[in-house]
């Protein structure tokens, strides 16, 4: 069965940093188009960024444009998010699926961003 599992998540000042890795499993990973998400408390779920199957296109929301990099190894089938600089408002539950949100979701990893 497919499974996302999300890690990497924790507490960190304004201005940090944080990596999260997504360990897909139970699907082609190296065919999909992954995407990492995020949801704060009392708000939708919302796209982050993207990548292509192949790395070769990547998207990202305005608001983390230049400090966020996502990355993927189809060979571990993981997805990475590399987040810099990080702002208050980056606090959420952070969430990887497929680009269309196809699969079942992971538990997600809790980014808290505060001084």
């Amino acid at each position: 069965q497919v499974q996302l599992v999300e890690s990497g998540g924790g507490l960190v000042q304004p201005g940090g940093s944080l990596r999260l890795s997504c360990a897909a499993s139970g699907f082609t990973f190296s065919a999909y188009t992954m995407s990492w998400y995020r949801q704060a408390p009392g708000k939708e779920r919302e796209l982050v960024a993207r990548i292509s199957r192949t790395g070769g296109i990547i998207n990202y929301e305005d608001s983390v444009k230049g400090r966020f990099t996502i990355s993927r190894d189809n060979s571990k089938n993981t997805v990475y998010l590399q987040m810099n600089s990080l702002k208050l408002e980056d606090t959420a539950v952070y969430y990887c699926n497929t680009l269309g949100g196809e699969f079942r979701w992971g538990q997600g990893t809790q980014v808290t961003v505060s001084s």
